[in-house]
């Protein structure tokens, strides 16, 4: 965190928080200890996930984007036999079934069918832009946009850890721009049962990982720290 020309920021991204709260946080430490530097993060993550958001600073804003193309992996619940609008815990569940009927080896093999490059459909309650407005904002209006572009992405390994019905607890490394809420929504699809995301954890980006990663606030006391060593 000492580097003049800026550097890359691992943090440990808390629940609930957005990765602009974050950005924020960080910024606003530099600007504490008076130092004026451009932050930014390579790549979101939803307020309900948690884990790895690699943030640059100063010069290494240039750089955003050869990380945000990198593989992710994340680990994961799934809730099954129920829907919710935002495929999370966000929303309230409906359409709620009986899940109980699944045998592992037909949630195994459902996971497995999502192997390999594909099309993807983001969820209404994302980021995501269509006809010049982020697709949450049309969400919250109770609008929808059926004709949204479906995204190329790829699912390189999809893992089911536990199997507890109703939930389904996974690891899955995949490309760029893959939306996990959206498995946990196809996956419920597949099954003819519904199911959505319920937790969501980063823990690699590339070759960054979690267990590198500071605490927000670790990460704010190792700046003022640092500012403070280089003052005296």
């Amino acid at each position: 965190m000492r580097s003049e020309d800026g550097d890359f920021l691992l943090i440990d991204k808390p629940l609930e928080w957005t990765s602009f709260d974050v950005v924020a946080r960080i910024r606003n430490t530099y600007k504490r200890a008076g130092l004026a530097r451009k932050v930014g993060h390579c790549g979101t993550l939803d307020p309900r996930a948690t884990g790895l958001l690699i943030l640059a600073t100063g010069k290494k804003t240039k750089q955003i984007s050869s990380i945000e193309v990198q593989e992710k992996e994340y680990i994961g619940t799934i809730k099954l036999g129920a829907k919710t609008p935002s495929y999370d815990s966000e929303t309230e569940e409906y359409d709620i079934q009986d899940a109980s009927h699944l045998t592992e080896n037909d949630i195994r093999q459902a996971a497995e069918s999502f192997l390999g490059k594909q099309l993807q459909l983001p969820p209404m309650y994302s980021a995501s832009w269509h006809m010049g407005e982020r697709l949450y904002k049309l969400a919250r209006q109770g609008k929808d946009a059926p004709d949204r572009p479906m995204k190329p992405i790829e699912i390189f390994e999809f893992e089911l850890s536990r199997i507890a019905l109703p939930e389904v607890a996974f690891r899955i490394r995949v490309s760029k721009g893959t939306y996990i809420r959206t498995v946990a929504q196809e996956l419920g699809e597949k099954l003819g049962v519904g199911g959505y995301l319920v937790a969501l954890r980063r823990t690699k980006i590339g070759d960054y990982r979690i267990e590198d990663a500071f605490a927000v606030s670790d990460a704010v006391e190792k700046i003022e720290v640092d500012r403070e060593e280089k003052v005296k």
